[in-house]
């Protein structure tokens, strides 16, 4: 006979757990992961929770981590203009910067809803990649062509604008 009890205890760990595992598999910063590396890495991450409006981090604040929305939506504000340059739901992530550089947040990012994010600090990865170099060098090689994709479709949107402005420019 089965006890029931400390059946539901652990079936209710293990779902939180492979949500989160599936959460993370999505993320490109940690898609060459195994299952085993995720699980590991998820032990290390912060739940943080945040009421709507709730400012997760400012403009100018020191970059400390990268942010995994698991439940929520954020928005990604520039200061003072309150210009959205994004609003990101469940399942996507911002401030992966700050993993390999701690300088000044760019922009702001407020929880726009009821909010529950999984944190991703500098030390816990410089950590990981002490006790875990194979591991640590994967997650740094996919946030670098993280960042390089972004890099270029930044610029591919700058080229766009200038584009833009010439045509403007030359009608005028």
């Amino acid at each position: 006979m089965t006890n029931s009890l400390w059946g539901n205890i652990f079936k209710t760990g293990k779902k939180e757990e492979d949500e989160i595992c599936d959460i993370l598999k999505k993320i490109p910063v940690f898609e060459d992961l195994s299952r085993k590396e995720l699980l590991h890495l998820e032990r290390i991450l912060h739940q943080r929770e945040y009421s709507s409006e709730e400012v997760i981090f400012r403009q100018g604040d020191p970059g400390l981590g990268m942010y995994i929305i698991e439940d929520g939506t954020a928005a990604i504000v520039t200061e003072p203009a309150q210009k959205v340059l994004a609003e990101l739901r469940g399942g996507e992530f911002f401030g992966e910067l700050a993993l390999l550089d701690d300088s000044p947040r760019t922009a702001t990012a407020v929880a726009k809803a009821p909010s529950r994010l999984l944190c991703f600090f500098q030390p816990d990865l410089l950590d990981l990649i002490q006790r875990n170099p194979r591991m640590g060098v994967k997650i740094l090689f996919r946030l670098a062509r993280t960042i390089g994709e972004r890099l270029k479709r930044s610029n591919e949107h700058m080229h766009a604008l200038h584009d833009s402005r010439i045509t403007t420019d030359e009608k005028a």
